[in-house]
C-alpha cells in the first residue's frame, strides 16, 4: 500500500549510492546474498532472546535489499537477480517468523504457523499473476473504468517490514501483532485473487 511512494523518496538517493557502488566493481548479486546471509542470522539471535540484534540484522538486510536492485538498474538487472532476490527475501520474511517461535515456542508457534500459511497466500497470489502477467504483456489489472497495479495490496514490501520492525521492539506481543498482519495478508491475497480471476478468465 505505501511501496509506490518509498519507491518514489528513495530513487534518488539510491541511485546516487547505486553510482558509487558500481563504481567500486561491487556487483547487484554480491549485495543480494551478502544481505541474505546477514539477514539469517536472526535465527540464531531470536533464538538466544537477543531481539535487540535481531532488529539491526533486519535493517541491513532490508538496506542491502534496496540497494541490490538500484545497483541492478545501473549495471543492468539480470533474470538471475531477480530470481535470487524475491527468493531470498521470501525466505528471509519466513526465517524472522520461525525465529519468534524458536524464541517462544509456547506462545508464539501458532502465530507464527499461522503467519507463514499467510505468507504462502500473498507470496503465490503474487508470483502466480506475475507470470501470466508477463506471458499476457499485462502491466496494469482493469476493473472497469478503473485501474490499479496488480502488485498493490494491504501488505506489501514496506508494510512487511515495518511489521518486522514492531515484532522486534515488541516481542512480547508478537503473536497478537503476527495475527493482525496475517489477517492483512489474507486480505491481500483475496484481493489479488479476484483482480487475477477478472483479469484472466477467459471472455465469454
Amino acid at each position: 500500500m505505501l511501496d509506490t511512494f518509498f519507491i518514489k523518496t528513495l530513487k534518488h538517493p539510491l541511485r546516487l549510492t547505486a553510482l558509487l557502488i558500481d563504481k567500486l566493481g561491487v556487483k547487484a548479486n554480491w549485495i543480494t546474498l551478502f544481505g541474505f546471509a546477514v539477514g539469517m542470522m536472526v535465527l540464531p539471535a531470536l533464538y538466544f532472546e537477543q531481539t535487540s540484534l535481531a532488529l539491526v540484522l533486519v535493517v541491513i538486510n532490508r538496506v542491502m535489499d534496496g540497494l541490490d536492485g538500484a545497483v541492478a538498474r545501473v549495471q543492468g538487472p539480470t533474470d538471475l537477480g531477480g530470481y535470487l532476490d524475491i527468493t531470498l527475501d521470501f525466505i528471509f520474511y519466513s526465517a524472522v517468523v520461525f525465529g519468534f517461535a524458536l524464541m517462544n515456542p509456547l506462545d508464539n508457534a501458532l502465530a507464527a504457523s499461522f503467519l507463514i500459511f499467510s505468507f504462502m497466500g500473498t507470496g503465490s497470489s503474487f508470483l502466480a499473476f506475475a507470470i501470466m502477467a508477463e506471458k499476457r504483456n499485462i502491466e496494469r489489472l482493469e476493473y472497469g473504468r478503473k485501474s490499479l497495479y496488480f502488485v498493490g495490496g494491504l501488505a506489501e514490501g514496506v508494510e512487511t517490514i515495518g511489521f518486522l520492525i514492531l515484532i522486534c521492539l515488541w516481542p512480547n506481543y508478537f503473536a497478537v501483532l503476527a495475527y493482525i498482519f496475517g489477517v492483512i495478508c489474507w486480505i491481500t491475497t483475496v484481493t489479488r485473487i479476484y483482480a487475477g480471476y477478472r483479469t484472466l478468465r477467459d471472455p465469454s
